[in-house]
């Protein structure tokens, strides 16, 4: 479930290129994406439809406007209580997410305002260009007043739904402010090198040589100073290197770490897999044939990334488009029916820990996805544990920070299951920089996404 990083570099770079498009496009078409996020389509499916010379700089700007719209909405609400349509209010609204703060605009706020009037002259809402106009204009000379007015409203201060915010005061009253607040700033691009082409050095070292610094962080992770596009990164073709988060870098190891084994080789079970990155993590993290493993995917496309991923490493799973809560359609027939010796279960979720990552989840979700997801969970749980032998181990992870898809769940299935013990394991990770004081496992994972990992066993 890791994403790569959006491209650390300001649209307003490009903008000096000769051959770079028009700001008023770039804005027209952010806007045209917000009005589909909110109208219920993801970042990526209203990205696919920007034309190909735009989509650098759209995206850039829809993340931005994105983490900032909390406050742009409570903007628009101070410049005119009565809503505009939704055309007119996502151009509207991704002026004043861009502008609205000075020192993080991509450009000034007055050339930000007059391109964004540009953009209602010559697009969807040239009806209302002059609407528009005297909204924003308004906003630059009375900017700081209109601010303070929305100072008190949470969801301008963190550009979250109300319920999320609630959510996270009560699951983690001593860092809600800082979740938030990590989920606003953009997440570093982090690398994981295959062991079984370079050491940690090795590759570190070639990313020096191309005047790109990192740090390591994890057991073969490299975070880097720059995103870079993965074209660029040393012998990425040939499978040196995957991007991936340093907090889904732990699956592997706190599932293999310590596991005896059964069977030679052991039997590993991924039972969520697409994209492939922690399939591909399990197999490198082992020594060469030393495991079996089963990839499950539900989504028959989403099962051709798996095995475009672990070609481009070299490596080699069993990759089934099936059903993991219906292991009568898998279980006898593609993998023999004999028990597996470890399961991981990075299960569907809120992604509730990626936000800085997707920045459209916070806006899309909604509050009642959370029991649902957390239903699914449950079930998935109860269906796959009886597929683990007795003494074989299941990390149970998502990357959610809502305790209603971590430690609660887990809980509640101990409390159900009288073969289950939990063994140590990170819990729940907070996105940022290392959290939990004392928690080595943890902090060296660098500036991390959300997570949470729980690690059982099955006594008999």
């Amino acid at each position: 479930m890791s994403q790569p990083s959006e491209k650390k570099s300001s649209p307003a770079a490009a903008a000096h290129s000769a051959a770079a498009p028009a700001l008023w496009q770039q804005l027209e078409a952010a806007a045209q994406a917000l009005h589909g996020i909110l109208g219920g389509q993801s970042s990526k499916a209203v990205l696919a439809q920007v034309p190909q010379r735009l989509r650098p700089g759209v995206q850039a700007l829809l993340f931005q406007v994105l983490r900032q719209l909390g406050r742009a909405q409570a903007l628009q609400k101070q410049l005119a209580p009565r809503a505009p349509a939704p055309r007119v209010s996502a151009l509207l609204c991704t002026a004043l997410a861009l502008a609205w703060d000075e020192a993080q605009a991509p450009y000034p706020p007055f050339t930000l305002v007059n391109q964004a009037v540009e953009a209602a002259k010559r697009g969807a809402a040239r009806a209302q260009s002059g609407f528009i106009n005297a909204c924003l204009r308004r906003f630059l000379r009375e900017r700081d007043a209109l601010v303070a007015a929305t100072e008190a409203d949470p969801v301008a201060v963190w550009n979250h739904p109300a319920w999320w915010i609630e959510r996270l005061k009560k699951d983690h009253p001593q860092d809600w402010q800082r979740i938030l607040a990590a989920n606003n700033a953009q997440p570093p691009m982090t690398l994981r090198v295959n062991r079984q082409k370079a050491t940690q050095t090795q590759y570190q070292s070639a990313l020096a040589a191309i005047e790109l610094n990192s740090l390591t962080v994890a057991d073969m992770g490299l975070q880097l100073e720059r995103a870079v596009a993965v074209q660029a990164l040393p012998h990425f073709g040939q499978g040196w290197a995957s991007v991936q988060d340093a907090a889904a870098q732990a699956a592997a190891p706190l599932l293999l770490d310590g596991l005896a084994p059964a069977t030679q080789p052991l039997r590993v079970l991924d039972a969520c897999a697409a994209p492939g990155g922690k399939t591909a993590h399990l197999l490198e993290y082992a020594q060469p044939g030393a495991l079996q493993v089963t990839a499950l995917e539900i989504d028959a496309e989403r099962a051709e990334r798996i095995k475009d991923t672990l070609g481009r490493l070299g490596l080699q799973a069993q990759v089934l488009v099936a059903d993991a809560s219906r292991p009568e359609d898998w279980f006898a027939q593609q993998c023999g029916g004999q028990p597996f010796d470890a399961i991981l279960l990075d299960a569907p979720c809120t992604a509730s820990g990626i936000v800085r990552r997707q920045p459209d989840v916070r806006w899309l979700r909604r509050e009642s996805d959370v029991a649902q997801l957390a239903g699914i969970q449950s079930r998935l749980l109860d269906t796959l544990w009886p597929l683990l032998k007795p003494g074989g181990r299941m990390v149970y992870c998502t990357c959610s920070v809502f305790k209603a898809e971590g430690d609660a769940q887990v809980q509640a299935f101990l409390a159900r299951n009288t073969t289950a013990r939990s063994l140590p394991a990170p819990g729940h990770l907070i996105p940022g920089k290392a959290d939990k004081p004392g928690c080595v496992a943890d902090n060296a994972l660098g500036d991390h996404d959300g997570f949470f990992y729980a690690l059982l066993e099955k006594t008999r």
